[in-house]
This record gives structure tokens, C-alpha cells and sequence, in this order.
């Protein structure tokens, strides 16, 4: 069926919102994040007011149901670990239970940040002719740079793989300033940067552009919670440098308790995410 294809909204190179015209007369609008996250179109048939939200097909809800629910869950169990972690760090006894406690942690973000790529992966595509999002074939992996949704979880999980480095270093005894400097602070920093690009990316998502404030929205709360959160890590990673005059962090209580806040940001919206789903 033919189209013609009325507006594009861009978040920079980005297509975040398409609008056209449908065979029958109707029109169809498709959002990048609820056609990610909900498997949603909105139509609105020829002389009727109101638009309604169409779902793409049941072996597509079905995947985006059971990767939101594995990323929400992973995002809430690693982000409480995170601020356990922290926790004991700022209270518990000196020792290697802390760093344990967050490489756990870490191994969830790791889990959370696959399964966010697997959604933009496998998220339906619009049918532009029949006005429905369209499932695909499954896949582990795609290379779609030219997508934001893409791009955005991509970035995350790459965030994530980074912080794995900083958390397997941070086992390792003995190691000197400089060695920490490299081996653990460095990784950690790289991590808290490619987290805010990739929450940064989102917010362009979400407001279609310049970011903004969309109360009204669930996916905005979503990743404005996770953004504050990264803000958090980024202020804890750079009070964690250990300065080589005295071998000591430049401040360890705001090491410590930026991570425990960022890390209960990345909680609380794993809990949200968790209602950010297709519907039955």
C-alpha cells in the first residue's frame, strides 16, 4: 500500500517520530521509545477525533514483556547491590566485602544493560502501509548506529562492560597509586561518561529533540531518574581519585555517598521500568 509520509521529527541525525497518512485516509504516528518499549502505533482513522494506541502482534509483546522484565529486574537488584556496597563502605569494617558486594552489582548491570540492547534490537518495525508495528526475526546483535534507541542502549551496555573492569581491578590487592589511578579510577570515569551519553541520548528520545521536562510521560521519569543517577556516579568517580601525594582519595565520604544515591536512582527507576511494558 502506498503512503505519504507528513512530518519527521529529529533529535539531530536522530528520527524520533514519524507521522503519515494511511491507505484508508487515517493517519499513524510512530515514537521511537513506546514502539521500543510498549510495541505501540497511535492511529486515527478518517473524521474520528480521537487517536488510539495500536499493538503490534503477540510474538512481539511477548519479547518486549519478558526483556522489560529482565532489564527492570536487573537495574533494581544491581542498583540496591550498588548502594549496599556503598554502604558498607561508609560504615562497615575495612575489607573486600564492599568490592565484592558491587561486582555482583555490576554483573546485573551487565544483565540490564543486554537486555535494553536486546529490546532496541528486536523492537517491531512500523508497517507503514496497514498502520501496526511489525515483528522481525529474533536477533542477539545488529550494528543501527542511525538509531537512537540503538545507539542510546548500545552505549549503556558498552558503560556497563567498562565498569566491569573497574570492579575486577578493585580486587586486586596491593596495587600501587598510579596502578589505581589506571586500573580502577580510569575505567570507572570512562564508564560514568558513556552512562550520560547514553542518558542523554535517551532524554533526546523521549522529548524529540532538545531535552525537556514531560511530567506526564513514564518513560521521561524513567530516564530522567536514571540521568540523576549517572550525574551521581560521575560526582563519586571524581571524588574517588586517589591523589599521589597522599595516596589517599580527594573525598571519600562523596565517593561513597554518591554512589549510594546514584546507585538507589538506577533502583528506583528499575522498580518504574517494570510498568513501562506492552500491555496483555
Amino acid at each position: 500500500m502506498s503512503q505519504i509520509e507528513e512530518r519527521a521529527e529529529r533529535a539531530g541525525p536522530f528520527t524520533t517520530r514519524l507521522t503519515w497518512r494511511l491507505a484508508d485516509g487515517g493517519t499513524a504516528v510512530w515514537e521511537s521509545r513506546p514502539a521500543r518499549k510498549r510495541g505501540l502505533l497511535t492511529v486515527r482513522a478518517e473524521g474520528e477525533p480521537e487517536s488510539r494506541s495500536r499493538t503490534a502482534d503477540r510474538v512481539s509483546v511477548g519479547r518486549l514483556r519478558r526483556l522489560n522484565a529482565i532489564a527492570a529486574g536487573a537495574f533494581t537488584v544491581g542498583g540496591a547491590l550498588f548502594a549496599l556496597g556503598a554502604g558498607v563502605a561508609q560504615f562497615g569494617s575495612a575489607g573486600r566485602t564492599g568490592a565484592w558486594i558491587y561486582f555482583a552489582g555490576g554483573l546485573f548491570f551487565n544483565t540490564g544493560g543486554y537486555a535494553s540492547l536486546l529490546q532496541a534490537v528486536n523492537a517491531p518495525r512500523r508497517d507503514a502501509g496497514a498502520g501496526s508495528p511489525a515483528a522481525e526475526r529474533w536477533r542477539w546483535w545488529s550494528y543501527e548506529p542511525g538509531r537512537i534507541d540503538w545507539l542510546s542502549t548500545f552505549v549503556l551496555f558498552v558503560g556497563t562492560l567498562v565498569f566491569g573492569i573497574n570492579l575486577l581491578s578493585s580486587l586486586l590487592q596491593g596495587l600501587s597509586v598510579q596502578q589505581v589511578n589506571r586500573l580502577v579510577w580510569a575505567p570507572d570515569m570512562v564508564g560514568c561518561i558513556l552512562f550520560l551519553i547514553s542518558g542523554h541520548l535517551a532524554l533526546l528520545e523521549v522529548c524529540h529533540g532538545r531535552p525537556g521536562i514531560r511530567p506526564r510521560e513514564l518513560g521521561w521519569w524513567i530516564v530522567a531518574v536514571n540521568q540523576l543517577g549517572s550525574v551521581l556516579f560521575m560526582l563519586s568517580a571524581l571524588a574517588a581519585f586517589t591523589r599521589p601525594a597522599t595516596g589517599s582519595p580527594v573525598n571519600i565520604d562523596i565517593a561513597n555517598w554518591g554512589t549510594l544515591a546514584g546507585a538507589l536512582c538506577f533502583s528506583i527507576g528499575g522498580v518504574v521500568q517494570f510498568f513501562e511494558r506492552p500491555q496483555a
